[in-house]
């Protein structure tokens, strides 16, 4: 993580003579994928589409505060941390039965869900749609793909109301410019959790062996 912080702070801080310049870094990392940008499904659009309305900041917040501090990875970021994140931060409510995120699109959002459940599910290429888990209040979803800008592994579909945090692409070039320090932890518990993700994933695999 000091590795990152470092690199952030060097980025972040212009040189004698040289113009404050915003991180573009997460924000134009699908383009640099070389791929059409309509393809790109954004939260705002998203959003419309499922009719999701907006919930308190200061709501969001909280349940966000007190779900991480009971996370063996994200509670590493504090209350006070996670206070800084709200500006970062759009919070939402959806109804049941709405994909937020869909199987091989592509997304520059992830998600936190605050309350309620969501299932995550995956069609076979001879259309079985195979259900991978159920996430629960504190799980975050789709941060794969805010990350390396790829196409959805799975969809993401409300099975009841709930109430979510979404952190956009944008979102986390404002973090990176504003408040590297936070967005470094921020990058690195990501990092952390998709690592173990994989782990297990492989355990999986090598035990079918």
């Amino acid at each position: 993580m000091k590795g990152i912080l470092g690199l952030l702070r060097h980025k972040s801080q212009p040189g004698p003579g040289e113009e404050q310049l915003d991180s573009t870094l997460f924000t134009t990392a699908f383009a640099d994928h070389g791929l059409d940008t309509s393809l790109l499904v954004p939260w705002e659009a998203r959003a419309v589409e499922v009719g999701a309305s907006r919930l308190n900041p200061g709501r969001g917040t909280k349940l966000l505060q007190g779900l991480w501090a009971k996370d063996k990875y994200m509670r590493q970021l504090n209350d006070e941390a996670i206070g800084r994140m709200e500006h970062f931060l759009d919070f939402a409510t959806v109804q049941a039965n709405r994909d937020i995120i869909r199987q091989d699109e592509y997304g520059n959002f992830m998600v936190v869900l605050l309350s309620g459940s969501i299932a995550i599910d995956r069609v076979q290429p001879w259309g079985e749609r195979l259900r991978l888990a159920e996430a629960a209040p504190g799980e975050i979803l789709g941060e794969m793909s805010l990350l390396d800008s790829g196409m959805r592994f799975s969809s993401c579909t409300t099975l009841n109301d709930c109430e979510i945090a979404i952190l956009s692409a944008e979102a986390m070039d404002e973090m990176l410019s504003t408040d590297p320090a936070l967005a470094a932890s921020l990058i690195a518990l990501l990092a952390r959790k998709l690592s173990l993700r994989l782990r297990v994933v492989s355990a999986r695999l090598s035990d079918k062996k």
